[in-house]
């Protein structure tokens, strides 16, 4: 069937980091300095500013929220209304930092551009890099191209990750202490361009492809297993939500650039699909 998507939000500046939690999707808009929850009525809710643009949500096992700040390349920690450092990546990161996903044990897998990209910097290959619950900070994984979106299976064993500017999803196995081995392309994306991910209950992977203005639903391999198709609006980010977990949500822009700052066309959108979600975020 042919799934169209519904307009929950609008009036973004640039959304990212969507996470289902207790009946609201919360979610960063950077270039407006917020992190914001919504609920399936549409309700928008604050829940913090963070100066140096939010991007990736995750949650702590106590229930604190940790928010990637971009431009400083600093994990911050939200609990009890309270926003304080994590773990400061700066010595590590050259450029900002971007998407995470949050294990179960707290331990967060933090992401980078690389380079600057909106400076007109060459493309190159970076490190992911994990922060564990004593803020202490350890490299999980190198020669990644622009790591992005990320997933971990239910069993808390695997874990994927979309390399923008290299088209495919990259899986590892995760050892007891978070250690990443056994690198293997988990699929090719033949030009699409991975941004935010989440994973379903059978297996398969919902990415938002902004260059191919689409959400696709891909098996390991790399077959598309479905795709919906946006008018004219990139997919930056997806989560699987809702009382079932079968509320696919997307942020949608008409680009990423710096540009839009100066606009609000980001929106959150929503459908209902068949599989329900399973695993982290």
């Amino acid at each position: 069937m042919m799934r169209t998507l519904e307009t929950l939000v609008e009036g973004l500046k640039f959304g990212e980091g969507p996470r289902w939690r207790d009946g609201w999707l919360w979610y960063s808009d950077f270039y407006a300095h917020h992190v914001r929850r919504v609920n399936l009525q549409g309700r928008v809710a604050e829940v913090v500013d963070v100066a140096n643009q939010p991007s990736g949500l995750g949650f702590m096992p106590d229930g604190s929220c940790l928010i990637v700040s971009m431009l400083d390349r600093r994990l911050l920690r939200l609990k009890d209304g309270k926003l304080t450092e994590h773990a400061d990546l700066s010595d590590r990161v050259d450029a900002p930092c971007n998407d995470m996903v949050v294990d179960a044990m707290g331990r967060a897998y933090v992401g980078n551009f690389g380079f600057e990209r909106h400076k007109g910097q060459s493309p190159k290959t970076t490190s992911m890099w994990r922060v564990d619950p004593d803020g202490s900070i350890h490299e999980a994984a190198g020669d990644l191209m622009f790591p992005n979106g990320t997933v971990i299976t239910p069993d808390g064993g695997t874990l994927i990750v979309g390399e923008t500017f290299a088209s495919r999803l990259t899986a590892f196995d995760v050892a007891e202490d978070g250690a990443l081995s056994n690198r293997r392309v988990w699929a090719e994306m033949a030009g699409g361009v991975p941004d935010g991910i989440c994973l379903d209950e059978e297996g398969a992977i919902w990415v938002a492809d902004p260059r191919g203005c689409r959400v696709q639903r891909i098996l390991e391999g790399g077959r598309v297993a479905e795709e919906i198709a946006l008018e004219g609006r990139g997919a930056y980010a997806c989560m699987l939500g809702g009382p079932e977990k079968r509320h696919l949500f997307v942020i949608t822009n008409e680009d990423s650039g710096p540009g839009v700052a100066e606009r609000t066309a980001g929106r959150v959108e929503v459908t209902e699909v068949d599989i329900p979600g399973a695993g982290l975020p």
